[in-house]
């Protein structure tokens, strides 16, 4: 039987609140027994939190770090955009693994080992990319709306001299002089 590793991230606050990466690691167990896999609980790596922009991740430094000890054969991730963001990096990180005679298998793609195959997981790779980027441009757009109308941003903090108070019922948040 060959040795796997789990990767799993989540980055927002609502897929954290919906249990989604507890779904994604059951998904990747259920996928690892049905592939005789071995997964000690202790290789189920899970990023809560984290962006798939960067790839400092603390889950995925272990399952990188497994890899170049040669403890491991295969690792397995959800969904191309959950190794990374970026497409580059998922590329990245697939032939850095492969250099350690490591396999990555996404569950949500093909598993095949035909063209077609791998254009498609590139394609689902150039896809999460550009919904990052969509995702990345909405919210600016949001934050200078409210900032043109006036409202106040909690991210920045406060000014020397003001305290912000949370928005409640009445409205948003707003600034108060101390």
């Amino acid at each position: 039987m060959r040795m796997a590793a789990i990767y799993a991230r989540v980055s927002s606050e609502q897929q954290r609140e919906e249990n989604t990466i507890a779904s994604q690691a059951a998904s990747l167990i259920e996928f690892a027994k049905k592939h005789d896999l071995e997964v000690p609980q202790e290789w189920v790596f899970e990023d809560e939190g984290y962006s798939g922009a960067t790839l400092e991740r603390p889950g995925l430094e272990r399952a990188r770090d497994l890899a170049a000890e040669g403890q491991i054969q295969v690792v397995l991730a959800y969904a191309p955009d959950r190794l990374s963001r970026k497409y580059a990096y998922q590329i990245l990180l697939i032939e850095e693994l492969a250099r350690h005679g490591v396999e990555t298998t996404v569950c949500e793609a093909p598993q095949g080992d035909s063209a077609e195959d791998h254009l498609l997981v590139q394609f689902q790779g150039m896809i999460a990319e550009y919904e990052r980027a969509q995702i990345l441009e909405r919210s600016r757009r949001g934050k200078r709306h409210r900032a043109h109308s006036g409202e106040v941003s909690v991210l920045s903090g406060a000014p020397y001299g003001y305290r912000y108070i949370p928005q409640n019922r009445s409205g948003a948040g707003r600034l108060q002089r101390v």
